[in-house]
């Protein structure tokens, strides 16, 4: 009886011996001790054997590797270039194009691991689940990066502009995803996030070619309103850097409480605007003593009911 269970043990561990897992795991343990020959008592069908489960996956993850490099290389350069045909932002273009490059690795990277029979339907999952926590947790960064994709597309303003915006006026420094900079009048950087700057007015001072100076005028009650308008008009013609067209405009606004109220305007180049303006100031200031017409200082008519007691 004995005997009879013995044979049937060898029988059964020779029948395990020949398949072909038994044959890779025989021919791999042969291949992993240094002390043994390599080819020694590897038969060919063994080697087919390694060739087909392990040879031929690697083979093919390399190749796989090589051509997503280059497909994600490609596919990069190529969203570039259409980004800066259609004349988007440099910092936008480079943006879309790392994307999509990394887009196209990602894939390939989940293609590989199909080579592998490795189920990717798991790491899609986590991947999204991954991307959902990640953007609850940055809301707010998000918030900024996507105000400043609808800066770098629609340009409300650019690089040197000078705006006020955020709660901020300066020179724009730079443009950026998440923030925007600015150099402040006194020489001071100031960094503002894009969200606040998008969600809100923003003024742009530097927009346009021409800019308009406006100069407010007190004049004496007892001043000729004629002789006060050409001695205004005249004072503007003689500053350098006002524009002849649009033509300046002398306005007469009201009477106030001390003086004849005037507005004058005039145009000039908007690099050109405090010069101007600081110019136009003065020639009108000049040409007004000149004329013997004065600038009032506010006066108070002071009127006392009844009788002053006196000590």
């Amino acid at each position: 009886m004995l005997s009879i269970f013995q044979e049937a043990a060898e029988q059964a561990s020779e029948t395990a011996a020949d398949t072909p897992e038994a044959k890779v795991e025989g021919a791999i343990e042969k291949f992993a001790n240094p002390g043994v020959d390599l080819t020694d008592g590897v038969s060919t069908d063994e080697l087919m054997q390694i060739w087909t489960t392990w040879g031929i996956p690697i083979v093919k993850a390399i190749i796989l590797i090589i051509v997503v490099l280059i497909i994600a290389k490609w596919v990069g350069k190529l969203i570039l270039n259409v980004a800066r045909k259609a004349k988007v932002d440099e910092t936008l273009a480079r943006f879309f194009g790392n994307m999509g490059k990394y887009a196209i690795m990602i894939l390939g990277g989940l293609a590989i691991l199909n080579t592998f029979g490795i189920d990717t339907t798991s790491f899609a999952a986590v991947i999204a689940a991954a991307g959902f926590a990640i953007g609850m947790a940055m809301s707010g960064l998000l918030g900024n990066f996507a105000a400043g994709i609808m800066l770098l597309i629609f340009r409300p303003f650019k690089i040197g502009d000078v705006i006020s915006a955020g709660g901020v006026t300066g020179k724009i420094h730079a443009i950026e995803l998440f923030t925007t900079a600015f150099d402040t009048p006194d020489n001071r950087r100031i960094i503002v996030p894009n969200s606040e700057i998008y969600g809100g007015t923003i003024e742009n001072a530097t927009f346009h070619e021409t800019r308009r100076v406006d100069v407010a005028v007190g004049t004496d009650y007892s001043a000729d309103l004629d002789k006060t308008r050409e001695v205004l008009k005249g004072a503007v013609a003689k500053v350098e850097g006002v524009k002849t067209d649009p033509e300046p405009v002398i306005y007469l606004s009201e009477l106030g409480g001390s003086s004849i109220d005037w507005a004058v305007r005039a145009w000039s180049a908007t690099a050109d605007y405090w010069a101007v303006k600081e110019r136009m100031t003065r020639q009108i200031k000049v040409d007004l003593d000149e004329a013997g017409i004065g600038i009032p200082f506010p006066q108070m008519d002071v009127h006392i009911d009844g009788a002053v007691k006196q000590d």
